[in-house]
């Protein structure tokens, strides 16, 4: 259901910002904090709802968490988000954090890509620095095989749209062994 939480009636549409979350809490709190920014904030828990909101309204940003309930991708709905509108400036927020994902987020028109626990402040940077930079320090740490074997099962789920069952099945392995894998390394 979307829901639009109370806000300021001046708030010009630059501020409009779109959250598709699907943790109704996580999103009220997120939202408020939001509000209290001087945005004019949309709730949506899933991709159609997100696509409904954008017959009303012109979010210029938009915060999407990539791991939706069922089978709904965030990365659909980044997509979908980006289709609508290039210059809207969406960050992608999870706490299934990879590589793959967040190349692909931003291939398919993220901004930014941000690991949970993230606020409201890193939030808001996020939007502000959008632009890269060659000053970030390279390193010479080579990457470990759990980080590897971290990275392919977060291909493969994102190729599955996160059906643990599915991916499970194209990695060899019993669900079970993958849902405790998921849970050791979750990104918290």
């Amino acid at each position: 259901m979307i829901t639009e939480p109370v806000a300021d009636q001046h708030v010009s549409d630059q501020r409009v910002l779109l959250l598709v979350e699907d943790d109704a809490a996580f999103a009220r709190t997120l939202g408020r904090s939001f509000e209290r920014r001087g945005y004019r904030v949309l709730l949506a828990e899933n991709v159609d709802e997100a696509s409904a909101a954008l017959m009303d309204n012109s979010p210029g940003y938009a915060v999407v968490d990539l791991k939706l309930k069922g089978n709904s991708s965030g990365l659909a709905c980044v997509q979908m988000l980006h289709q609508h509108d290039p210059d809207m400036l969406i960050v992608v927020l999870t706490g299934f954090a990879s590589i793959n994902t967040a190349v692909e987020a931003i291939k398919l028109g993220a901004c930014q890509y941000l690991a949970k626990p993230s606020n409201t402040d890193d939030i808001e940077a996020a939007f502000e620095h959008v632009a890269g930079t060659a000053e970030v320090e390279v390193t010479n740490r080579t990457t470990s095989v759990k980080t590897l074997e971290w990275e392919h099962i977060h291909t493969v789920l994102a190729e599955t749209d996160f059906n643990i069952s599915e991916a499970a099945r194209r990695l060899g392995m019993h669900r079970r062994t993958l849902a405790r894998k998921l849970e050791k390394q979750r990104v918290k």
